[in-house]
């Protein structure tokens, strides 16, 4: 308040509070990144790899992810049949821009993923499955498209996902997600984009 009562001018479009939000968007994150460190300290569970194509009309973006997963191994809300379990997803991946006004030709990404699991007790023959996640990404790009800007290459990614596990063990999985993409309003424009993906994973 003091540089904004001595006369100091914020840049054009600036609010006050800007830097404060990203500051801790980028301190939350963090935080997530420590918590997740001992998980990775420990042997990968699961791997998967994702197909996804965007699921809007004004970019034309196809991406591909590698992935490794570690389970919680804690159960929520235990019935005789079903529980809530969860994993910490770590992706890398690359996305194909082939939008008709692209601003690149495509964009790297890290992310970091919390994802909850609507599953069965015991896995047997085929096993179905329900979840959802809310992670953090982070781009080599702020956008795809004039249409499409992101602004921050910190963004949000939040999906719901439904898929099966099969096979030796049910230690196959193929799963459909429905991603969106976002800031979360840190800086504008904040067009997001969304995302259909396939899922092909197998656990250890």
């Amino acid at each position: 308040m003091e540089a904004l009562n001595s006369g100091t001018r914020l840049p054009p479009g600036e609010r006050p509070g800007r830097t404060t939000f990203a500051q801790a968007a980028a301190a939350g994150c963090a935080a997530v990144l420590l918590a997740f460190a001992p998980q990775a300290a420990r042997a990968v569970d699961g791997i998967a790899l994702e197909l996804g194509e965007d699921a809007v009309s004004d970019a034309k973006v196809n991406l591909v992810r590698i992935g490794a997963q570690w389970t919680w191994n804690t159960r929520w809300f235990e019935s005789a049949d079903w529980h809530v379990g969860g994993y910490w997803d770590l992706q890398g991946g690359y996305w194909d821009n082939r939008s008709a006004d692209a601003t690149n030709s495509g964009l790297w990404e890290v992310a970091i993923t919390p994802v909850f699991r609507l599953r069965q007790n015991h896995l047997s023959g085929v096993s179905p499955y329900a979840e959802i996640g809310v992670g953090a990404h982070l781009l080599s790009e702020t956008s795809v498209s004039t249409q499409r800007q992101f602004s921050t290459a910190l963004q949000f990614g939040s999906h719901v996902g439904l898929g099966a596990r099969f096979g030796a063990k049910d230690a196959y999985e193929l799963g459909y997600r429905y991603q969106h993409r976002s800031n979360a309003g840190i800086e504008k424009p904040n067009n997001g984009i969304n995302f259909h993906i396939l899922r092909l994973g197998y656990w250890f």
